[in-house]
């Protein structure tokens, strides 16, 4: 069955598994995805992403040669519309945080029921950030989500809807300076290290809308 927001989306998929890779091309479209090629290294996926210049990489954090996250980092001089999903069995917080860091828009585990796949590249592909539930919920139990103020949680949202400092400043008539210090205060309070970290946590823990 065809998601409707899935229709239009491309996508190119890494994974040094084979069998796994055609097994995620056959999921993908069959909810609408378009998958332009499957890849087994890190070195081939960033040569797909130059080459196809998909919406979508959705690549395995542990490639024999470039690891996902390398690939997340370097994607973005390549084709900078391409937002990297890092989809990995490893499910620990060092992990997810290098892949974050790095610059990935998402982070599925292996093991997540296949719709949240689909669901995690509508929504990135959308401009939103997406962190496994299962990593997410693990994470906020260590953080300080609820004392984020209501201003840092609008500040945060914005972020999340693709907004930049001064964007969200002329949206809550206040300058970017402000911006930045509520985006700092609320990085601190949930413990992250990036802006693109923080809004995933809160997205996915529903602190922000």
């Amino acid at each position: 069955m065809y998601s409707k927001e899935a229709q239009g989306l491309t996508c190119i998929v890494a994974d040094d598994h084979p069998v796994v890779g055609e097994a995620i091309r056959g999921v993908l479209e069959s909810h609408g995805v378009e998958v332009l090629a499957v890849m087994a290294t890190g070195e081939s996926a960033l040569q797909g992403i130059a080459n196809e210049r998909p919406l979508i990489a959705l690549v395995d954090m542990g490639l024999p040669d470039v690891d996902g996250a390398e690939v997340a980092r370097r994607a973005g001089r390549v084709s900078p519309e391409t937002a990297v999903i890092v989809f990995t069995g490893r499910s620990d917080f060092a992990v997810l945080t290098e892949a974050l860091d790095a610059g990935a828009r998402g982070f599925v585990l292996k093991e997540a029921p296949l719709p949240d796949l689909v669901r995690a590249i509508e929504m990135v592909a959308q401009g939103a950030v997406y962190v496994d539930p299962a990593l997410a919920s693990l994470l906020i139990e260590t953080r300080g989500g609820d004392r984020l103020t209501p201003r840092e949680r609008e500040v945060l949202r914005l972020i999340a809807d693709g907004l930049g400092n001064e964007q969200i400043g002329t949206r809550l008539f206040i300058s970017p300076q402000t911006v930045r210090t509520h985006v700092g205060k609320a990085m601190e309070k949930l413990e992250v290290g990036s802006r693109t970290e923080a809004v995933a946590v809160a997205l996915r823990h529903n602190l922000i809308a």
